[in-house]
């Protein structure tokens, strides 16, 4: 594999790493989310965080800034009502209304490139508060 991926729009390339972080999450399940981010200077996708086993979703809203832009992925975990453990993937576009907007329409722009490397996600959120991509938000999306 090549060591970064060309996204269609805006020429932005997307590093090896945000890949195998999200395999690794999703195989391996050493991880509980992934926080990606966008490098203006070297016009790169970049894995910004990863969260550990044990950190839950609170985990990853703490490690989104409040005023910019960020890619996230979610592994939630949960019994559904018949008693069956299930997970799903979630991708989450954090844009919050303090970041710039040069910022928010780059990470609009360029977010399907990076979609549509990471196979196996269930559902999308788009936030730009804390309250649209809440804890409720994402249960309730599941069910």
């Amino acid at each position: 594999m090549a060591m970064a991926f060309k996204m269609a729009t805006e020429g932005m390339r997307v590093k090896q790493e945000c890949l195998s972080s999200f395999m690794e999450m999703k195989w391996q399940r050493v991880s509980r989310y992934v926080v990606y981010k966008i490098d203006e200077k070297t016009r790169e996708v970049m894995v910004d965080k990863v969260g550990r086993p044990g950190e839950g979703y609170d985990g990853l809203a703490a490690s989104l800034p409040s005023d910019d832009c960020r890619y996230a992925v979610f592994d939630f975990d949960f019994v559904s009502v018949d008693n069956c453990p299930k997970r799903k993937m979630f991708f989450i576009t954090w844009s919050p209304t303090a970041s710039r907007i040069r910022s928010k329409i780059l990470y609009a722009t360029s977010k399907q490139g990076l979609r549509r490397l990471l196979e196996g996600i269930h559902y999308e959120v788009q936030a730009t508060d804390p309250t649209e991509m809440g804890f409720d938000v994402i249960k309730e999306r599941a069910n």
